[in-house]
Parts: C-alpha cells; sequence; structure tokens
C-alpha cells in the first residue's frame, strides 16, 4: 500500500463539548500516536449542554479503564455513587416495583438457563422472586455495596456494577485529561461551515471569532441540532416517537436527605416516567412525558411533589425527538451523542451510546480518502445497535397491564417491531431467550424487564421436567444463603464510598 493511500486525517475538529466531545476528545487522545493528528474540540459556554446527572451501566468501566482513568480518581472529580441497577416502580401494574440488576441470576447448571430452574422452583414456591436469586439486587435492596471478587469461585464474583455521577462535572474531567495530552480546546460559535464543491466533504468551519479551521475528519458533537450532520449534509431522521411517544423532559435537583441507594429508581405516572439518580452531594431528577397528553405545568407539579427533598433551582426543559439520523457517519462527518440521535434514558444507555459510537469509530480507523465501504459498516452496526436499545425500551411500555390513562393504554396496545414481538412471543410461550449480534443486553437483562412486568412463559424447559423438585429446591436455597451472607458481610453504600472515593463536596 503506498503511503498516500495508507495516510491518517491529520486534522481534527470535534464541534461540541459535553459529555459526547470531551469523551471523543479523550479517546482520540489516548489511542492515537502522539503527533499522529492535531485534534481541535470548538464549544461555546454561552450554548451550554444538556448536562443532567447522569445513571450508566457497566459499560463505562470499560471506556474509563481504555482511557486509564483511576476509579476513585474520577468518582470523587464527579460525586459519584455506585449502581448496582434500576428499580421499576408502577410499570407492570400500578403499586408493583421489580428490581432489574446488573450482573446474572443465580448459576445455569448442566448447560440450562438459571430461570428454567427457577421457574420449575416456583410452582411449589409462588411468592419467590427472582431477585432472590441475584446478588446484585440483594446488596441495592440492602444499601450495601462491595468489589466484585475477580476469583470465580467467589459468590462476590457475580456483583456488577456502573455509576451515578454529574455528567457536567465528567465533562469536566475528560477535558483536563484531553487538553494534557495536546487536544486544544476553543471558545466559539459557528458561524459558518464549508463544503467542498464536488465531493461535498466538510472543509473548514468559520467562528464568530473570524477565526477559520481546516480539518480533514470532523464530530458532530453540538447536540440535537446536528449542526454538521443534518443542517450542513443534510442526513434525515429516522422517528421512532409512535413507539416512543415521550417528547419532553424536566430536570431538576433536589438536596439528599436520606441513604445514598446503590440504584436508580423509574417511577412510571400518568403519561412518562421519573427518575432518581442519587450522588454525593444531590439527588437527580427528571420527568420525561408526552407533551400531547400532559400539559409542562402538569408535569411539573406532578415532578416537585415526588422529590424527597427541597428543590434546587427550577426545573428545566428539554424537548426531543426518539430515533436516530439514517446515517451517523456521512461523508468525513461522524455524528456522536443527541446529534446522532436520542433513546430516552429509560435503561441508562445515553452515555453507552456515545461510548458506541467512538468505540466502533476507532475499530474502523479510517486513512484521508474515507472510504465508502468503512463508513457503511459504521453505520450498519450503530443502526443495529441503536435498534436493538430502541427493542428493550419499548419492553417496558409495552408489557404493561396498566389501563388507567390514555398514555398506557396506547402503549399496551400499540403495535411494535417485529424483532420485538418475535422474541416476547419465544418466551411468552417456551421461556427462551437469546442474545443476538453482540448486542447490549443479555438474558438477565430481558428476563428481569419481562418477569418483572409479569410476562410468565407458560412452559418450563422440558430437559429439566425430570429432575426432582427436592434437589432444584435444595440448590437454589443454597445460592441464595450464600448470596444473603455475603451481603450481610457488606459495608453500607455510604461507608463504602467515604473510605473508598468521598468527594467531600456538599451542595
Amino acid at each position: 500500500m503506498s503511503e498516500t493511500n495508507s495516510q491518517s486525517p491529520k486534522r481534527i475538529i470535534i464541534v461540541g463539548g459535553g459529555s459526547a466531545g470531551w469523551m471523543t476528545a479523550a479517546a482520540l487522545s489516548s489511542v492515537l500516536p502522539e503527533n499522529a493528528a492535531r485534534i481541535c474540540l470548538v464549544e461555546s459556554e454561552q450554548i451550554g449542554t444538556i448536562g443532567v446527572g447522569e445513571a450508566t451501566i457497566p459499560d463505562i468501566i470499560n471506556f474509563n479503564a481504555m482511557l486509564g482513568i483511576p476509579e476513585a480518581e474520577f468518582l470523587k472529580a464527579t460525586n459519584g455513587t455506585f449502581k448496582l441497577g434500576i428499580q421499576f416502580v408502577n410499570w407492570g401494574r400500578q403499586g408493583e416495583s421489580y428490581m432489574h440488576p446488573f450482573g446474572q441470576h443465580g448459576v445455569d447448571m448442566n448447560g440450562i438457563d438459571f430461570h428454567q430452574y427457577w421457574l420449575k422452583y416456583r410452582q411449589d414456591h409462588p411468592d419467590s422472586s427472582i431477585e432472590d436469586f441475584s446478588l446484585s439486587a440483594i446488596a441495592a435492596q440492602g444499601g450495601k455495596f462491595a468489589m466484585p471478587d475477580p476469583n470465580p469461585r467467589s459468590v462476590l464474583s457475580q456483583l456488577r456494577y456502573a455509576y451515578h455521577f454529574d455528567a457536567t462535572a465528567y465533562a469536566r474531567y475528560l477535558r483536563g485529561f484531553a487538553e494534557q495530552r495536546g487536544v486544544r480546546r476553543i471558545e466559539g460559535k459557528v458561524t459558518h461551515i464549508g463544503q467542498h464543491p464536488e465531493t461535498g466533504f466538510i472543509t473548514h468551519i468559520d467562528l464568530e471569532s473570524g477565526e477559520s479551521l481546516d480539518g480533514d475528519l470532523f464530530f458532530d458533537c453540538t447536540g440535537f441540532r446536528g449542526m454538521l450532520i443534518s443542517q450542513t449534509l443534510g442526513v434525515s431522521f429516522q422517528d421512532w416517537s409512535h413507539w416512543l411517544p415521550c417528547d419532553t423532559a424536566q430536570a431538576i435537583a433536589c438536596e439528599r436527605t436520606g441513604e445514598i441507594l446503590p440504584y436508580t429508581i423509574s417511577t412510571a405516572k400518568q403519561a412518562g416516567w421519573q427518575w432518581r439518580i442519587p450522588t454525593q452531594h444531590r439527588t437527580g431528577n427528571g420527568h420525561i412525558y408526552s407533551s400531547k397528553l400532559l400539559s409542562d405545568d402538569e408535569a411539573i407539579d406532578s415532578l416537585l411533589q415526588d422529590l424527597d427533598g427541597p428543590a434546587l433551582g427550577s426545573p428545566r426543559k428539554i424537548r426531543f425527538q426518539t430515533g436516530h439520523r439514517t446515517k451517523l457517519w456521512e461523508k468525513n462527518c461522524v455524528a456522536i451523542g443527541l446529534s446522532g440521535g436520542f433513546l430516552e434514558p429509560l435503561e441508562s444507555t445515553s452515555l453507552f451510546l456515545i461510548q458506541e459510537g467512538i468505540s466502533k469509530f476507532i475499530s474502523l480507523y479510517p486513512t484521508a480518502a474515507m472510504p465508502a465501504v468503512v463508513s457503511d459498516e459504521y453505520n450498519r452496526q450503530l443502526v443495529k445497535k441503536f435498534e436493538q436499545v430502541r427493542d428493550f425500551i419499548i419492553l417496558h411500555y409495552k408489557a404493561t397491564e396498566r389501563d388507567d390513562s390514555e398514555f398506557w393504554n396506547y402503549t399496551r396496545t400499540m403495535d411494535i417491531p417485529d424483532s420485538l414481538s418475535a422474541r416476547m412471543e419465544l418466551f411468552q410461550e417456551a421461556g427462551r431467550i437469546f442474545r443476538y449480534e453482540d448486542e447490549l443486553f443479555a438474558k438477565p437483562n430481558w428476563i428481569a424487564v419481562l418477569l418483572g412486568q409479569n410476562i410468565a412463559p407458560k412452559s418450563v424447559d422440558p430437559i429439566i421436567g425430570a429432575v426432582g423438585a427436592a434437589d432444584i429446591t435444595r440448590s437454589l436455597q443454597s445460592m441464595r444463603s450464600a448470596m444473603q451472607g455475603a451481603v450481610a458481610k457488606m459495608q453500607t453504600h455510604r461507608a463504602f464510598l467515604e473510605h473508598y472515593a468521598w468527594s467531600g463536596e456538599t451542595v
């Protein structure tokens, strides 16, 4: 291969900051050889970012580890806490709740999924919950935390966790990280975006200050505006609001008045749902709803009534549309974060989709020629990832028995994607779940939500039909006792944080 054909982009421009921009800058500056490219990030403090409190999933640990970020340092800098799962309140039926924990349920035996043994166990123990066999769920409900044990023989090896943290502080932390590795930050507003007259590739951006920046590769991190990917390159948007009808959020922080719970709470409401995300210094809250079925004033009243501490400031309104760009990489521009697409944060996937966009780009890092076959593969993989996450979120709305409002009547009876319909039917008929194409959510994730919202299989795996009920009872109760014993020895979540990564910051 000639030197010209293998040449990589030398001038990389990231337009927009926030989590998307600074995660991109931090990752590129970390993995690219020194002096391989000039990286500039342009942002304006006048524009600002969405920047509400963030709940994450365990994959964020891999991203921070790739950058070599010390966990305790990161948690202190972002007022972070640990997260063992999400508690869903009033989703299947009003008055009910369930936990979607990280990690597995029980232990698979003889090549058969654990939940099949539990389904048979429940025939004789109808009050049993599959959460009784999840270490993360038991610890979460007890307000406890411990680090996983790398020894697979230890019951603590089943523990998985993620974080809650201040997203604005995370972006600020990553800015320092990236700038130490040579990323240049430029304060300013973009006034014009230049394109090549023949190829349509973006050639440069002009700033309000009069400065012009030439680039070979551009990242659009401008949020919902999609200044480059949409306004300049004209990439269309795939709208999913017919499946996910919420379109507005009201976000506000409140004082933390109780214990720091090691899990997110999602409470279903009249026309949407409310999140509760505990950080060290405050609690983040937000009400996501359909503006067609609930007024802003009603949504704000409902939000404020359900805070568990005094409000800090006033609610901030965020309008959104669920879906994604039909191409997230067009010509020499890659859309990361909200400019590429949005799925409501019901399962805390917002930062994951940013992370996935960055990591897939790095794995397909192009030459300066930007061959279409590379961007085509990127788009195929990212669109598939959006579709997989979409299906999992729709599941929560579809698998409900609520009929107390127009919103829930709509979601309960709406047509859903064939990919989700087939999955639900297979589970209902035979209790089977499979993981496809390296998707994010694995069997335990689907099982937690399906069973949590009362979708019960009609049958148990015939292979274990001949296994004695007493043997299954003995095995499962032994698992549960081991988990309960391990949790009893754990510190409280607050105590663990105080000695491991306490920021000391107060509101």
